[in-house]
């Protein structure tokens, strides 16, 4: 059967136009860049995303603040490659951040952790000299997270105090991923009843249930919006602080 002119037409154009929209996802979006001060030239374990020393020392410690990406804290975690742009300066792969921070520059996207500063320039002596520039043009994109061996993890925070109140932060989730939503199954009442994002990542519920405490977590990303849930239990003597492995990877 012979197909219409018209939708010829629009066949052609989606064919056309395919190539474009895929390349836009991975497409660069300009913006500038700055470092804060640390002793060790680590993250800061004081995080607004509240990961703790996770925010510190993950990634080897390349971290970034972000203002504009925070989305109220549902950009903690993100992965971002970060190019500069003076040629004589810059590596041309940049170098690879995790959000685990808000922080707010001169008309930045990224305040980046020494570490991760440094890893701008193409050498020592331009990664020095970035540093005396302070604030540097960059160009950037999302990409996906990597942690390779690792599973994802809930990590309990350390404001948590067993039996009556229950913090969690999520950690080591893979790929291109916005937590959204954390929900705790209510035995009682045989229904998921929703975790409050307290603040950054960290999602709480007060009086939690005394046995074993089962969660799950809601992700967005170009899938779509669903539900994860944690294939372990996190036991009924939970400590503060501790990280119990959900057995999940999402890629």
């Amino acid at each position: 059967m012979e197909l219409g002119l018209k939708y010829q037409l629009c066949l052609i154009c989606a064919i056309l136009l395919l190539p474009a929209l895929c390349s836009s996802q991975d497409s660069f979006t300009d913006s500038r860049a700055t470092y804060y001060g640390s002793p060790d030239c680590y993250g800061n374990p004081r995080g607004a995303c509240g990961f703790g020393e996770y925010g510190r020392t993950v990634n080897d410690g390349s971290v970034a603040g972000v203002s504009r990406l925070w989305r109220n804290g549902s950009g903690c975690g993100a992965c971002y490659q970060v190019r500069c742009k003076l040629s004589e300066y810059c590596d041309e792969n940049g170098a690879y951040v995790v959000a685990t921070d808000y922080g707010e520059g001169d008309r930045t996207d990224f305040v980046m952790s020494p570490r991760g500063y440094s890893r701008l320039g193409r050498n020592a002596d331009a990664s020095a000299a970035l540093f005396k520039y302070g604030v540097v043009d960059i160009e950037y994109r999302r990409v996906p997270c990597s942690y390779t061996g690792y599973n994802i993890v809930f990590k309990v925070h350390e404001h948590s105090k067993n039996p009556d109140y229950f913090a969690v932060v999520v950690l080591f989730l893979d790929g291109i991923y916005d937590i959204t939503a954390v929900e705790m199954w209510q035995e009682d009442c045989q229904e998921w009843r929703p975790m409050r994002r307290a603040f950054g990542a960290v999602f709480d519920y007060s009086n939690p249930p005394s046995g074993e405490i089962y969660l799950r977590f809601q992700v967005s990303g170009s899938a779509g919006i669903y539900w994860v849930q944690s294939k372990n239990a996190i036991p009924s003597d939970w400590k503060a602080g501790a990280a119990y492995d959900t057995l999940v990877q999402l890629n």
